[in-house]
């Protein structure tokens, strides 16, 4: 191939400072950031996510990045008792939670500060 060793997912925000808090106090990652500001959400010990920022940061229309929990349910509840409201769309129905339910998986979508659509999902 190329020489693989690894590879790091990346996020664009408007500001470092508010992710840095909402990725650290409110979904509960490590994190650090490098010597150009930047930051890392420590995932486990092989998976890092690159929050960068980004002038005029337009945040996509889909989810940039999934969470895969055990439970969902619980992860809902701890980002909920965080502040961090789910996001709903139409054609996905959810439970009271904002959880959507399909034979494959439970996911529910939220967004961080800098309108970056997230997600934690658990496999059935």
């Amino acid at each position: 191939m190329i020489g693989l060793m690894k590879t790091v997912s990346s996020i664009a925000v408007n500001d470092v400072g508010a992710a840095n808090r909402f990725y650290r106090e409110s979904v509960g990652l490590d994190v650090t950031s490098d010597e150009r500001g930047v930051l890392w959400l420590r995932i486990d010990e092989d998976n890092s996510v690159l929050v960068y920022p980004k002038p005029g940061h337009e945040p996509a229309t889909y989810t940039v990045l999934n969470f895969m929990v055990e439970d969902v349910a619980q992860a809902v509840d701890e980002l909920a008792a965080a502040g961090v409201q789910m996001l709903r769309y139409d054609g996905f129905p959810t439970d009271d939670r904002g959880i959507h339910h399909t034979a494959a998986r439970s996911i529910a979508w939220f967004a961080d500060p800098a309108g970056n659509v997230l997600s934690v999902a658990q496999e059935r």
